[in-house]
């Protein structure tokens, strides 16, 4: 693979050649980025005469002129991942960039926001058919989150993975029919494609055929060390008992994230006081797996909870067998937490040294791990906040900014 930076490594070309939780709607401000956007004063066209407007000296244009050629401008979002309830890794990318690419270039960016039911799997018509249309009419469309309006030749699409096609089981077989349909037309008739690692970039050539810029994910300014009073405000809004201690995962219950892996560590650490506890729902798409002996559940918890719980845990893990970033691991570790989690896709490359690291399918590996980690979390603890030390989302949005720029593929 050939590796190209650019911008001081914030955008990597990445060409080849061989993220669930619950939060408010408007948890990083679409309403307020959407209607920020909305009011920005037009961008004048400069016709070449130093005078912009319409070309005529002295004249000023038509205002139904210099609204098309304001919006002409202006790159539209895709934010309808960023209306969802639940927060994984993609709604996750999708509010940031919603919040943040406004602020980051005022007056070049709309949000484009389905109502709320059309979030899901009935926001595919929107998606495709009202869309495009709307979209028309600006300079650029960027949609953050895998899926994006066919036949739109100026769209820049963020594709974090391709997980349902290297391992169909993963999901329901409708899923995969709609990936499958849908996936190789959106990457090769879009302008760019962006993805979220080099492992995801890989992935997308191998199974897709296209080339894609990498852009590395963010760490929300939430995700710090906390204090003893915010971690037992989190931990008591989840039902669990202040002091006590545990160990975190957040992790859908399905097939790809293998918290069966964790039974036998759920079990051991159950005998020393410890409780392996999972957050994250059920999506219909996913292929669930069954409960998980040992582990307490919690299911979606409010995205303002998560750094006391990340803060206040013992040790993180995530024993995925596939993630294209693994998004977690990184705020694990901004809050303070050891991280352990599989030697499998993405993950190395995302924990970068910083995490305890365990084969998939090493269940009393994991205890293992989990035992050590929890012994001496100190190094890890280290290790864990210098990786992450100045990750933040306004970079990765500046990057953002930056790729759709380049000349098209």
């Amino acid at each position: 693979m050939g590796v190209a930076h650019q911008g001081g490594g914030a955008v990597t070309r990445a060409v080849v050649h061989d993220d669930d939780r619950g939060a408010p709607r408007d948890v990083l401000g679409l309403e307020r980025a959407q209607a920020r956007v909305e009011e920005v004063p037009r961008v004048p066209r400069d016709d070449g005469d130093g005078h912009g407007g319409c070309g005529v000296r002295g004249q000023r244009a038509h205002p139904r002129r210099r609204a098309l050629g304001h919006t002409r401008r202006v790159i539209a979002i895709d934010a309808r991942a960023a209306v969802r309830p639940e927060l994984g890794g993609v709604e996750r990318w999708a509010r940031e960039l919603v919040a943040r690419l406004p602020a980051h270039a005022p007056g070049r960016y709309r949000v484009l926001a389905p109502p709320a039911a059309l979030a899901h799997r009935a926001g595919h018509v929107w998606e495709q058919a009202w869309l495009p249309l709307r979209a028309a009419r600006h300079e650029a469309l960027l949609c953050p989150a895998n899926l994006a309006p066919l036949g739109s030749p100026r769209t820049t699409v963020i594709v974090h993975d391709a997980a349902a096609l290297r391992d169909p089981s993963w999901y329901s077989p409708a899923y995969v029919r709609l990936q499958r349909l849908l996936l190789p037309r959106i990457v090769a008739g879009a302008a760019r494609v962006l993805t979220v690692s080099a492992f995801s970039a890989r992935e997308l050539r191998e199974l897709l055929g296209v080339d894609a810029t990498v852009v590395p994910g963010g760490v929300g300014e939430a995700f710090r060390p906390v204090d003893d009073a915010a971690v037992a405000a989190a931990t008591t809004a989840v039902g669990l008992e202040p002091g006590a201690p545990y160990v975190l995962t957040v992790a859908s219950r399905t097939a790809r994230k293998n918290l069966a892996a964790l039974g036998p560590a759920a079990r051991r650490l159950a005998g020393e006081g410890v409780t392996v506890v999972a957050v994250g729902g059920d999506r219909p798409q996913f292929r669930a797996e069954p409960a998980v002996a040992g582990i307490r559940e919690l299911g979606p918890v409010a995205d303002g909870h998560l750094p006391g719980l990340y803060a206040g845990a013992g040790a993180f893990v995530l024993p995925s067998r596939y993630e294209g970033l693994g998004l977690p691991c990184l705020e694990a570790m901004a809050c303070g937490t050891p991280v352990v989690a599989a030697r499998a896709a993405a993950l190395p490359e995302t924990c970068g040294g910083a995490a305890r690291l365990v084969d998939p399918d090493d269940h009393e590996g994991f205890t293992a791990a989990l035992l050590d980690v929890l012994a001496d979390p100190a190094p890890w603890r280290r290790r864990g906040l210098a990786h992450v030390a100045g990750r933040g989302w306004d970079a990765t949005a500046a990057a953002v900014h930056a790729a759709i720029a380049l000349r098209p593929r």
